[in-house]
């Protein structure tokens, strides 16, 4: 080879060293640049405390916490649990190219996404649950095609759900659950074929499932509950067959329920609940005997119970209450035996409980109230040894209470209330020991209450009420330290009253035969804690004291010679005295023969009068007409569930219809319910109206609260605007005569009473209309005096959709109020609805 040609090739060998040289050293330094924008970028994020980010501090980057590296790049940020704030939009998302996995996990993140998160084009896990983050969706999240997780629920996004999401076609899991996403569920959501998990529950989306949900062959879960998706369930969702979770409860699904899901063979939880589902109990359930948990209740559906219910083998949780099924309890329902739970209470079933049930050795929860039942209680509970929840009440069951009760070792709660169970109380309740809550009243059940009663340590609530049990009521309830509850009213018990009431809450002794002293432990009690009892005396109003008795004045010890003279001049005094007394007690007697005669003729002509005659004459008659027209305040006499209490409808004895408002126990306790039912009597006594509804009267005690108006045939002035039916019977005319009413009301209230009253919750359910449609304001719980001489500053109340916005700014209560929710409710009776409701619909 030629000199000049070796030359050549080694002057050509020199440039390629010396720019593969160069290369490399530009490729290290864009390297370490960008290194560089990942540590200057965290810095200024204020995501890490002074302690990692001051100069001084020798710690690289990746060695702080919640920082995975690979290759000196930034691939995980993991701050889950940090509080963060408002810091979310200071982070430079474009210093990251390399970031795999972003988890910012209930951080306290406020504000929107911001749109930058789009650049993070490698991340493959996105978590921003349990936050405050609020706005819609940005449309750059599409551009994280990688995307393999996208979490964000329990946040307030509002909006739709983009369309766009169906790009991401790597997504496995995605949860947009608890926000406020509102619109129809995208079909796009159909091309994530690789999708497991899909949870959009508890928003406010609308419209019926796409049927393209079924492309997604690979999904495990599918949660959508608590929405308002409508119409049917698409027969398409039968393809789903990897599917073993589907909860579509609390929507306003109609119609049956496909029979194609029974192709559902993977499937191990169902919750079909709070819908709208009608019709029998569908034959495709009975295929699917993976099924782990069955939830089909408050639908509307009827027929019975089928025997195939007992192919179910793997079914370890059921729930059909709240529904029109009848018939009988199937016997298979013995092949069972992973069951724990199984509730078909509020239903319309009759017959016998099987025995068969006794092989269900796994229960734990037995619920079958609210029925028609008949029999006794026959099956054997030797092998429930797990029960802990017992309720049969509410059905027809007769017979005694089984002795093998004794086997419920950890048994909680016994509720057989409401039944026909006769005999006594077996001793053998008294070994389960775990009782926190024994319910046996309105029954036949007689004897005596067990002394043992007292090892049961954990009772919390004993309810004996309206049977035949006698005897001494047991020193040893007061062994109970939890006791809190104790009804033993309406019996026939006898001998005194044990002084046990240190620690229980709520007691009744009253309508039994109990005598003596009532001890000063009760002082805080109430009358109707002891009236029917009519040989007690005490230091409780109403009942006549106690007086100490007295020694024989004419002992042994005074019959001395010394004390004769005292001895003559007590007779002298005691005779006379002792004949006066007895002319006394014959008038007495005379005197009130002649009022029993007068009275006799008064208590024998019917009970016809008016309300307020039979109330000022005897309160307590009138309170036991309303008891025994109500049957003790029955479901079947409720019209309606207010805000604080449930409205009854009643007929008295005289044939005068009214409606009852009774706040329930519960309710009671709750000092805020407690203080509106007073704040009404005391509104209503003192104001008089025509277009207000009239208080005929009331019952206020702890134990039994309700107020008693005029009966207004038609309801509510919602309820006839939202019937199409009464809804053009409600004219023009009569539409203005309501709006008339309700502003001649209000005048009165504002400008004639004296002090002023402000109303505080003017709406359509507030205004009720009798049976000529006339309008009557109604519900004072809320009303308020104004002071002239104070600011009248107290806190927000009323209905969301009529209130003033100024009230929710200023604090101040006035007429004005008042004045704004009657505007709201004239545009809708007006309009015919809500007007916020037409403003969602030109939207």
């Amino acid at each position: 080879m030629a000199p000049s040609v070796s030359i050549s090739i080694l002057v050509l060998a020199f440039w390629v060293l010396c720019i593969f040289t160069h290369s490399t050293t530009m490729v290290v330094a864009a390297n370490s640049s960008a290194l560089e924008l990942e540590a200057k970028a965290l810095l200024e994020s204020g995501w890490w405390s002074s302690n990692y980010t001051t100069n001084g501090s020798s710690l690289s980057h990746c060695a702080w916490p919640g920082i995975t590296c690979f290759d000196g790049s930034v691939v995980g940020i993991y701050m889950e649990e940090v509080y963060l704030g408002d810091k979310f939009r200071k982070f430079n998302f474009s210093s990251f190219p390399n970031l795999e996995d972003l988890d910012l996990y209930n951080t306290g993140l406020q504000g929107s996404i911001p749109p930058e998160i789009g650049t993070l084009s490698k991340l493959r896990m996105l978590s921003l649950s349990i936050n405050n983050l609020t706005g819609n969706l940005p449309l750059s999240l599409t551009n994280l095609t990688r995307l393999e997780g996208f979490f964000i629920y329990n946040n307030l996004f509002s909006g739709s759900i983009p369309d766009l999401l169906g790009n991401l076609k790597n997504l496995q899991m995605l949860q947009l659950g608890t926000n406020a996403f509102s619109g129809s569920i995208p079909h796009q959501l159909g091309n994530l074929k690789n999708l497991t998990y899909l949870g959009i529950s508890r928003n406010k989306l609308t419209g019926e499932l796409p049927p393209p949900l079924a492309n997604l062959t690979q999904l495990e879960t599918f949660e959508i509950s608590s929405n308002l998706i409508s119409g049917s369930i698409p027969k398409e969702l039968g393809n789903l067959k990897s599917l073993s979770t589907l909860d579509l409860s609390n929507n306003t699904l109609t119609g049956p329920i496909p029979s194609t899901l029974s192709l559902l063979t993977g499937l191990s939880h169902l919750d079909l609940s709070s819908n709208e589902f009608s019709g029998p109990l569908p034959s495709f359930l009975w295929h699917l005997t993976n099924l782990a948990y069955l939830s089909l209740n408050s639908n509307q559906i009827n027929g019975s119970i089928p025997a195939e219910i007992g192919n179910m083998k793997n079914l370890g949780e059921l729930y059909l209450n709240y529904n029109d099924i009848a018939g009988q309890i199937p016997f298979t329902i013995g092949n069972l035996t992973n069951l724990r739970t199984l509730s078909l209470a509020w239903n319309q079933i009759s017959g016998f409980i099987p025995a068969e049930i006794a092989n269900c050795i796994s229960l734990q929860n037995l619920t079958l109230s609210h029925n028609y039942l008949t029999g006794t209680i026959s099956f054997d509970m030797s092998n429930l040894y797990l029960l802990q929840y017992l309720d049969l009440s509410y059905n027809n069951l007769s017979g005694s209470i089984p002795r093998t009760i004794n086997h419920l070792a950890i048994l909680e709660t016994l509720s057989l209330s409401r039944n026909q169970i006769s005999g006594s109380i077996p001793v053998e309740i008294t070994d389960c020991r775990s009782l926190k809550h024994l319910s046996l009243s309105h029954n036949y059940l007689t004897g005596n209450i067990t002394s043992l009663i007292g090892y049961l340590h954990f009772l919390n609530a004993i309810d004996l009420s309206h049977n035949n049990i006698s005897g001494d009521i047991p020193f040893e309830l007061g062994d109970s330290p939890s006791l809190e509850l104790l009804d033993i009213s309406y019996n026939n018990l006898t001998g005194n009253i044990p002084n046990i009431s240190i620690s229980i809450k709520e007691i009744n002794f009253s309508y039994n035969s109990l005598h003596g002293q009532i001890p000063n432990g009760y002082l805080n009690c109430t009358p109707y804690t002891f009236i029917g009892n009519k040989d007690l005396c005490g230091d409780i109003q109403g009942f006549p004291p106690c007086f100490p008795t007295s020694s024989n004045s004419f002992s042994k010890k005074n019959t001395s010679p010394n004390n004769s003279k005292s001895i003559v001049h007590e007779i002298k005094i005691v005779v006379p005295l002792s004949f006066f007394l007895v002319f006394l007690l014959l008038g007495c007697i005379f005197l009130s023969r002649r009022g029993d005669k007068k009275t006799k003729l008064e208590s024998s002509e019917p009970k016809n009068g008016d309300l307020f005659s039979i109330w000022n004459y005897d309160g307590k008659i009138a309170y036991e007409d309303i008891i025994e027209a109500t049957k003790d305040f029955d479901i079947s006499y409720c019209i309606g569930t207010g805000g604080y209490g449930s409205v009854y409808k009643v007929q008295l004895p005289s044939g005068k219809l009214v409606a009852i408002k009774k706040l329930h126990r519960l309710e009671a306790e709750n000092p805020t319910f407690d203080k509106s039912f007073k704040n009404e009597v005391k509104m209503l006594t003192e104001i008089r109206h025509r277009n207000i509804v009239k208080l005929l009267g009331y019952c206020l005690h702890n134990r039994c609260m309700f107020l008693i108006y005029e009966y207004m045939e038609r309801g509510s002035l919602f309820s006839v605007l939202s019937n199409d039916v009464e809804a053009v019977e409600f004219d023009w005319m009569k539409r203005m005569n309501v709006i008339k009413s309700t502003a001649h009301a209000l005048c009165y209230m504002h400008h004639e009473s004296v002090p002023a009253i402000v109303h505080r919750d003017i709406t359509s359910n507030n205004i009720l209309l009798n049976s000529e449609l006339e309008g009557f304001v109604s519900d004072f719980g809320m009303a308020k005096f104004l002071d002239p001489d104070s600011s009248n500053q107290t806190l927000v109340a009323g209905t969301y959709g009529y209130l003033a916005p100024e009230l929710a700014y200023t604090m101040v209560v006035t007429e004005k109020c008042d004045v704004y929710s009657f505007g709201v409710v004239a545009l809708e009776i007006l309009m015919g609805r809500h007007p916020g409701e037409l403003m969602t619909l030109l939207s």
